[in-house]
């Protein structure tokens, strides 16, 4: 499986550009040479960047076009347009091993590791978070990972947001890693979630299906919009609570995997995660210092063997704490 296309696939508040270092400040007007070109080459020549790197830049919000956030790479520049972006500066992507970062291993074997992950522990270094990450951590345990999958990221497949606890599996081989991303691709993996929302559901269970994408007003945040990409969210009531504030404790399945899924669909149907501050859920009555959200069951086959894998992970303790509030 060495010829497998590299990928992440992701409920997380990563940023992806975890390859790149300090940033300059790029500030220049649009040539007549370059009137009506695609926004990401523009860049691309601008910034003395590769044409992916730009790309992403633009995905991450980090280029204005006379002062407006990119919302496409393929959008055509008008001569005289300023262009304004912090361009990252390469380094090495190779993460170093650290012995003191502190997770779970639930299940490990010569292939793979399935981690709980505690809130608050970063999935791999980014812009913000280069040093004390899992991808730290694993790499002190297991070593053979560093030649596994990205450089930047080795053994991950898919990732946590920084705030959310639970299940995570990695990839110990490049065997492994290539069939795991096989099944992230098809979604055949259950990744399931515990939610405590805002207010009550009309229906006891449902589907949300809405497009997510790079919020225009606030780039580093994502929103449900018509460009973004597929998303789809299958939800379950498994109990309602009436004080001290009208609020749902949901299981929630992904179908797809995309950054902050839960967290968006969920404020987009008027029901927002209780904790969090990001999407519209910090509210009076129940103190939580992040979003009650935890992975709390992950099923998949083993990606050598075959074996049906089916793991579970208790509700982290300050989110058993927040919940003991509540009542019917």
């Amino acid at each position: 499986m060495s010829n497998t296309k590299s990928a992440v696939f992701s409920d997380d508040d990563s940023s992806g550009r975890a390859a790149l270092s300090d940033e300059r400040a790029l500030s220049e007007e649009t040539p007549s040479a370059l009137a009506g070109e695609r926004l990401d080459r523009v860049v691309a020549l601008m910034a003395g960047v590769s044409r992916s790197v730009a790309a992403r830049m633009v995905d991450e919000g980090a280029v204005t076009v006379d002062g407006v956030v990119a919302a496409a790479g393929s959008a055509r520049v008008e001569a005289g347009s300023r262009i304004e972006a912090l361009v990252p500066q390469p380094t090495d992507p190779r993460p170093a091993a650290d012995p003191t970062v502190d997770f779970r291993v639930v299940y490990e074997d010569p292939h793979i590791l399935v981690v709980d992950k505690p809130a608050g522990l970063v999935v791999h270094p980014g812009a913000g978070h280069r040093e004390r990450t899992l991808v730290n951590g694993l790499l002190s345990r297991c070593p053979e990972m560093a030649s596994v999958g990205e450089a930047h990221r080795p053994g991950i497949v898919h990732r946590l947001d920084r705030t959310t606890s639970g299940l995570l599996v990695v990839a110990r081989t490049s065997e492994a890693y290539g069939r795991l991303v096989v099944q992230m691709s098809a979604h055949e993996p259950e990744r399931v979630y515990q939610a405590l929302a805002w207010g009550h559901f009309e229906a006891d269970r449902g589907t949300i299906d809405a497009p997510i994408g790079r919020s225009p007003r606030h780039p580093t945040r994502m929103a449900v919009i018509d460009r973004g990409r597929p998303a789809r969210t299958h939800y379950e009531i498994v109990e309602r609570f009436t004080e001290p504030r009208e609020t749902s404790l949901l299981e929630c399945r992904l179908e797809t995997g995309r950054t902050h899924q839960i967290r968006v669909h969920l404020k987009a149907v008027g029901h927002p995660v209780v904790g969090d501050r990001a999407y519209d859920g910090h509210r009076p009555g129940i103190e939580l210092d992040r979003p009650f959200l935890h992975a709390c069951a992950l099923r998949f086959r083993h990606p050598v063997t075959g074996e049906r894998l089916e793991l579970e992970s208790p509700l982290a303790a300050d989110l058993v704490s927040a919940l003991e509030v509540c009542s019917d």
